[in-house]
């Protein structure tokens, strides 16, 4: 069933990426219900399990069907590029109480025994108290699963987001739609995203948030229910290897050549990152990794891209080709 999202003129001119720390931790929650979604997090998952298990998710599962929609005051789009935690989940603890109970109905209706299982919580009769259990499971996932690992996680989306902004000055906001998933097509002003659910919504003039996400695949998000902005959260690039950890690297030409460090280094940047994502993934000091990417950068091997407050780096043509041997 499609979701079809109808552009205007001015909606072309208010399309944005952006990247949320609370949509990644409400879409942790749903992949732990959801295991057609867990193929690339399973060394997440392992690592994670006993910390997972002694968290109570019934609260988030409750409104998170299988089929049907998700109350939007869950995870609204963020505001800016880069939203902090804590002023997301500030936002959904302030969320109206009267207006989160209708939201929040038609997900309950769409999950087997969840009304009945919300009736028993007390949460039809004092939607507050719906909003502080849901806000305390978030917070709990964020602090225990997902803030260890977000450095890593931000690095990623930023560079998916680094990645589709250059392919949007080549191709253009009609070109770049359809790469971003197979899900999604293009065609005279109207992008159309296969999914679950048959919606229909011109944009009004608000135009499009791009938001990557770790924890959404295989499935695309083709928008927000006003009063959010409409929104279209897709898998980012490079999750197949985001909980790879690296192997010592081997005596070759590379090592040989490069030196020990400088050569995982370069290995390592399939995906584009920063310092301190590098120094954890490759058990590094930061200063010794900065020096690296100083010389590799020197070198032409590497570039640099601010991102924000992160410097983001990524290997050259050049440093592709060594690294690859081609």
């Amino acid at each position: 069933m499609p979701t079809r999202l109808h552009f205007d003129e001015a909606d072309y001119l208010n399309c944005r990426f952006a990247h949320s720390a609370l949509w990644e931790t409400q879409a942790a929650a749903h992949m732990l219900k959801r295991p057609d979604r867990q193929a690339y997090q399973r060394p997440w998952l392992l690592r994670t399990r006993r910390k997972a298990a002694a968290i109570d998710l019934t609260p988030l599962w409750l409104l998170m069907p299988q089929r049907g929609v998700t109350p939007g005051w869950l995870s609204p789009p963020p505001a800016t590029p880069a939203a902090a935690f804590g002023d997301e989940i500030a936002q959904v603890r302030a969320t109206d109480p009267l207006s989160a109970r209708a939201d929040a109905l038609r997900s309950l209706k769409a999950t087997p025994r969840a009304l009945a299982a919300a009736r028993d919580r007390g949460w039809l009769r004092d939607p507050a108290v719906m909003i502080r259990e849901v806000s305390d499971a978030l917070e709990l996932i964020w602090t225990r699963l997902i803030e260890p690992e977000w450095p890593r996680m931000r690095a990623l989306l930023e560079a998916d987001i680094a990645f589709r902004t250059r392919r949007l000055a080549e191709h253009g906001l009609g070109g770049l739609l359809p790469e971003i998933s197979s899900h999604c097509s293009w065609r005279a002003g109207t992008l159309t995203v296969q999914d679950h659910a048959e919606h229909e919504r011109r944009l009004g003039g608000h135009g499009l948030v791009l938001m990557p996400s770790v924890f959404i695949w295989p499935h695309v998000i083709g928008t927000f229910e006003a009063p959010w902005q409409p929104a279209l959260v897709y898998p980012a690039r490079g999750i197949a290897g985001l909980w790879a950890e690296p192997a010592a690297p081997a005596v070759t030409t590379l090592t040989r050549l490069l030196g020990r460090g400088r050569a995982a280094i370069l290995a390592s940047l399939d995906v584009p990152a920063t310092t301190t994502v590098l120094a954890r993934r490759l058990g590094l000091a930061p200063s010794s990794v900065s020096s690296h990417l100083t010389v590799l950068r020197e070198a032409g091997l590497l570039t640099a891209r601010r991102h924000g407050r992160q410097v983001l780096y990524e290997r050259t043509g050049l440093g592709d080709a060594l690294t690859t041997g081609s």
